[in-house]
């Protein structure tokens, strides 16, 4: 059975940074796309960050584009999304994804075939 555990949430001050972390496990078959989403209270779901397994390439929504960077550890399954010059508007509960098939879209939370929980990131003074 697939699980995919998001851990690092908490809160911070605008400025500060936070590292939220995604553990996969029990795929009998390799994603090839691992992303995360966040739901801002009062919005939609929005894409921030995708990263391929099979060649590292990264994606980044406008929003948190050289702010946030996405790592991919293959060999221990995870993905970590570190977030710098975070601002209240990054307030969220964020939750990783992945696709085991080709991606057409990143952005398209109907592309991906597994989700998390999600991890509650608040950032406030």
């Amino acid at each position: 059975q697939v699980h995919l555990v998001e851990s690092g949430g908490g809160s911070v001050q605008p400025g500060g940074s936070l590292r939220v972390s995604c553990a996969a496990s029990g795929f009998t078959a390799p994603y090839s796309h691992i992303a995360w989403f966040r739901r801002v209270p009062g919005a939609e779901r929005e894409a921030v960050s995708c990263i391929s397994s099979r060649d590292g390439t990264t994606y980044y929504s406008d929003s948190v584009k050289g702010r946030f960077t996405i790592s991919l550890d293959n060999a221990k399954n995870m993905v970590a999304l570190q977030m710098n010059s975070l601002k209240p508007e990054d307030t969220g509960v964020y939750y990783c994804a992945a696709v085991l098939t080709t991606l057409d879209d990143w952005r398209q939370g109907y592309e991906y075939d597994y989700w998390g929980q999600g991890t509650q990131v608040t950032v406030s003074s």
